[in-house]
Parts: structure tokens; C-alpha cells; sequence
């Protein structure tokens, strides 16, 4: 069972050691990690706008975490940010959780979520070709690539429905 709540000022040094988990594992990949930008994810838990979610098991490990919020960046069209959408960004989990897909959990979460609050689509986008096939192993669609200040981004999207996810509940705000 997992629970997925708003973050709070109290998850800083637990989210800072599971993002140093993630660091570790991309870094031992070759994979570019988020090691230059930590400290302001690490700050991302003070939580102004209610819009960072964690992801904890049932002894209250931090598992993930995952930024929801209703507005998408510019390189989403004004037409597709018109529409009622959450947009999933920096979400990260800890590797040691790997074989409960707490990544795949939380994007679930995502989509049932949605259609609980009446949005119509889950959107997200990436820069890795291999976090494009993983997304779409959840579900996703690639909509289409932009070129964005010299990087390639997927954007990708799957429609909000209702999902039965027993194992994982949401904490009110």
C-alpha cells in the first residue's frame, strides 16, 4: 500500500536522499542526472502551491515525488493548455523501490486523479528517448517533438479515467 499526499517543508532531507538514489543510478547509467538542479528540487518541498506530491509506503519511506499542476509550459500549444489538463513534471523515485513501478504508480494516480477533478488529459514531456519508451509503457501518447532552447522534447499525453489502483490512496490537502 502506498499513500500520496502533499509534500511539506518536513520532506526536505528525505526527498534529498532519495533524489541522491536516483542521481547515483542515472550517473551509473551514463544517463544525464538531476544533480545540478537537486537543491531547488529539494526546495520544491516547502509546497507554496499545494502542487508537489509524495509518494510514501507503508512504514512512511518516501518512495517518489511528482509536481502536478493545471497549467502546461509554453511548449504546449495555447489551444491543448486551454484544455482542462494536469501536467506531470519532475517526478523521481527512488531506485531501491523499482520492483513496485512506484514511477508507474504515481502516473496512474496521475490519470485517476484527473478524471475525479474533471480534467480531460494527463500530460507530461521528457528529453530522453528512453524515459519516451518508458512513459509510453504507462499509457502515454507521443503527441508530438518541439525543439525548445536547443533540446528535443516529447510531449506526450493519455487521456484522464478512472483507474482501480488498490494499492495506493490519496491523503487530503
Amino acid at each position: 500500500m502506498f499513500v500520496m499526499r502533499p509534500a511539506r517543508p518536513g520532506d526536505r532531507e528525505a526527498f534529498a536522499e532519495l533524489l541522491l538514489a536516483r542521481c547515483e543510478w542515472m550517473e551509473l547509467r551514463g544517463i544525464p542526472s538531476w544533480r545540478p538542479s537537486a537543491d531547488d528540487l529539494v526546495a520544491m518541498c516547502d509546497n507554496p502551491y499545494g502542487d508537489v506530491w509524495v509518494m510514501e509506503d507503508e512504514d512512511g519511506r518516501m518512495v517518489g515525488r511528482t509536481t502536478v499542476q493545471p497549467q502546461g509550459a509554453p511548449w504546449w500549444t495555447a489551444a491543448e493548455r486551454a484544455e482542462p489538463a494536469f501536467y506531470l513534471s519532475t517526478t523521481v523515485t527512488h531506485p531501491g523501490f523499482r520492483r513496485w513501478k512506484p514511477g508507474t504508480l504515481i502516473a496512474w494516480w496521475a490519470v485517476n486523479r484527473a478524471a475525479e477533478q474533471g480534467a480531460r488529459w494527463v500530460r507530461r514531456d521528457c528529453l530522453e528517448p528512453g524515459l519516451l519508451r518508458y512513459y509510453r509503457s504507462q499509457g502515454f501518447t507521443l503527441v508530438r517533438e518541439v525543439e525548445w532552447k536547443r533540446h528535443r522534447r516529447y510531449l506526450l499525453q493519455r487521456r484522464a479515467e478512472r483507474l482501480d489502483l488498490p494499492q495506493v490512496r490519496t491523503e487530503p490537502r
